[in-house]
């Protein structure tokens, strides 16, 4: 892990400012989702990209009631479900 050599202090409400190199640098821009991991004592902030909720591909994604789903995994439920898929 590289240091920046950036220190913030968190505030009353637990708010921590991200600089804004930083954020330039990893292009976390304004209303962007962050998640948030724990390793051991350490907190790490990642850019969140939503993925298949099945398999974790990003790629082809369907969004069905709130949730991600790739096409692959569409036409692989449609399979496992007894469904016939045409192309």
């Amino acid at each position: 892990m590289k240091s920046t050599g950036i220190v913030r202090k968190v505030d009353e409400l637990g708010r921590v400012v991200l600089p804004i190199e930083l954020r330039r640098n990893l292009d976390i821009n304004e209303k962007d989702a962050l998640e948030i991991f724990v390793d051991n004592d350490r907190i790490i902030l990642k850019k969140y990209e939503p993925a298949d909720i099945f398999n974790g591909s990003m790629e082809d994604l369907i969004d069905y009631k709130g949730k991600k789903i790739a096409k692959d995994t569409i036409y692989e439920l449609a399979k496992l479900a007894g469904f016939k898929i045409v192309e």
